[in-house]
């Protein structure tokens, strides 16, 4: 399914695309800071390398830590951050940890960076230049640019990602936005985009759980404001969200319908959809029925 490959230590776009297939999974659940998780952690990330997935995309403001024990359980995975806040990590320290992982287990770790937004970060400001500063802290430092890659929505960060990274991994995206960032960041760079799906043809309860699920994002801006620039207006935006708007950043249904819809962004110019599953439980929980079925509709 994920047609990966072995990596080696300084993959190029091409070869990046390759190693990470068309399928990865993105979770929250997969990042902990509780030592007693360890074991469950390793076993769902090797199951999900038999499964095929080629990418495991640690969601929240992760870094190279996280990754590590995922990595270490598995044999061709990669992992990325999805997304480390400029704002929590300072680079020095990004740089270090990158290192230290790069050392032991070469072409395995993805640095995936981000602004994240004014309401989570007290330092938030000038996202753009402090972006910039960032990557060039990382460039003296050490950190290869195809081995880091930017959560951009904007015309100017796609652009940024173009020039000083491997490529993109935008969040809570529609296929026309990716098609829209794959003009922007023409053939090469990678472009990954984030899909939530929901394992339910049922449409009151689907879209309830997609509901739930965006209503943090719709409390901010980065987000609302780049649903209007791809031309949602402000009632998309209300009650959790018009079912117009579900529908474009949701995929939901039997498994045709889900299938159908995640290679939508494939055809919109998706190199790889980190796909997050979502269910009823807690974000923290691993669905690993959820994912073994996701991997089976995928073949």
């Amino acid at each position: 399914m994920s047609d990966s490959s072995t990596p080696d230590s300084s993959p190029q776009p091409t070869a990046l695309k390759q190693t990470l297939g068309r399928y990865g999974i993105w979770s929250v659940g997969l990042r902990s800071e509780d030592p007693s998780r360890r074991s469950e952690l390793t076993e769902a990330a090797a199951e999900l390398e038999e499964l095929g997935f080629g990418a495991v995309w640690l969601g929240g403001s992760s870094a190279a830590r996280h990754a590590a024990p995922l990595i270490e359980a598995t044999s061709t995975l990669t992992v990325g951050t999805s997304i480390q806040s400029i704002w929590q990590y300072e680079a020095k320290d990004s740089a270090a940890s990158f290192a230290e992982l790069e050392a032991t287990h070469p072409g395995r770790f993805l640095l995936g960076l981000g602004v994240s937004h004014a309401k989570l970060a007290e330092q938030y400001r000038r996202p753009y230049s402090s972006l910039v500063a960032y990557l060039g802290a990382l460039d003296e430092a050490g950190v290869p640019a195809d081995r880091r890659l930017l959560a951009a929505l904007g015309p100017k960060t796609l652009e940024l990602s173009r020039d000083r990274a491997a490529g993109s991994i935008p969040y809570l995206v529609t296929p026309e936005h990716t098609a829209q960032a794959r003009g922007i960041l023409g053939e090469t760079p990678l472009l990954a985009p984030e899909l939530k799906v929901v394992l339910d043809p049922d449409p009151a309860h689907a879209r309830t759980l997609a509901r739930t699920a965006l209503a943090m994002y719709l409390a901010l801006p980065n987000y609302t404001n780049n649903f209007l620039r791809l031309g949602f207006t402000e009632a998309d935006l209300t009650n959790g969200g018009s079912d117009r708007l579900i529908d474009a950043v949701f995929a939901w249904g039997d498994e045709s319908s889900i299938r159908t819809r995640i290679d939508t962004y494939l055809s919109a110019g998706a190199d790889h959809v980190a796909l997050q599953l979502i269910t009823d439980e807690s974000r923290d929980t691993l669905p690993r029925d959820g994912w073994r079925r996701l991997a089976a509709l995928l073949r």
